[in-house]
């Protein structure tokens, strides 16, 4: 038993202590950025990549990579070559990823077509060109239930607008009036609204523009994305 017992603090101690070191290295490695990019840029972790000697630094949720020392600041992509695997871009993907389930589908507008199986999530400002664009294209898509979380980021009038919209009787109908029909939002501004919750939601989560798109899986796609892509996305979380 006793040579049994030793054998496997032996084998963890191998196995902890390179991590351990792994681990304090990327502390010093991190301390050593933030304090040469200063109190105003936040550094929010620093980790080993797949490249020897190369780490990853993660601000915000914009990834840069430096040297073991600390000493340099690098912008662009790892690819791996053998697979052709663009590994920056992966974890861009995963870094924008969220939970289906954070988003509160009470504070969206929420529309169904056919049998709604396919579900969607949509930020968007009511003054954005692009989510009319967009607006437009979603209404080619079938069997889907679409949230569409009201995020006024472009001034005053598109507050006004979004709280006339969610104020009126039928949001949707009201949403899709002007996004589509040109018709502009009338009426009572007074009604609680979720606006301050999906503003929050927004800073939270880094959505910075619209639109933005979640599918179910997490996945964020921003801007105005084409019905193809839209629906070739779907495709895959069957």
């Amino acid at each position: 038993m006793n040579k049994l017992l030793s054998a496997v603090v032996l084998i963890y101690i191998t196995l902890l202590f390179p991590s351990l070191a792994n681990a304090q290295a990327e502390q010093q490695i991190k301390a050593e950025i933030q304090k040469k990019l200063g109190p105003n840029v936040k550094v929010k972790s620093v980790s080993a990549t797949p490249v020897t000697g190369l780490y990853e630094v993660l601000v915000g949720n914009e990834i840069f990579y430096t040297d073991a020392s600390g000493k340099y600041l690098i912008q662009g992509e790892i690819i791996e070559l053998a697979s052709g695997k663009n590994i920056t871009e992966q974890r861009q993907t995963d870094l924008n990823r969220i939970k289906w389930t954070d988003l509160n589908q009470a504070n969206a507008i929420k529309t169904v077509r056919g049998n709604g199986s396919r579900q969607l999530a949509v930020f968007s400002d009511p003054n954005c060109g692009y989510c009319k664009r967009l607006e437009k294209s979603l209404q080619q898509l079938d069997n889907v239930t679409v949230y569409t979380y009201l995020i006024p980021i472009l001034g005053a009038d598109s507050l006004q607008k979004s709280k006339q919209i969610l104020c009126s009787a039928d949001p949707y109908k009201a949403y899709i009036d002007w996004m589509i029909n040109g018709t502009a939002p009338s009426g009572k501004t007074d009604c609680n609204t979720p606006l301050d919750k999906n503003t929050a939601f927004a800073k939270t989560y880094g959505i910075t523009g619209t639109p933005t798109l979640f599918f179910t899986d997490g996945s964020r796609f921003p801007g105005a994305v084409q019905i193809t892509d839209i629906e070739k996305k779907f495709s895959t979380l069957k």
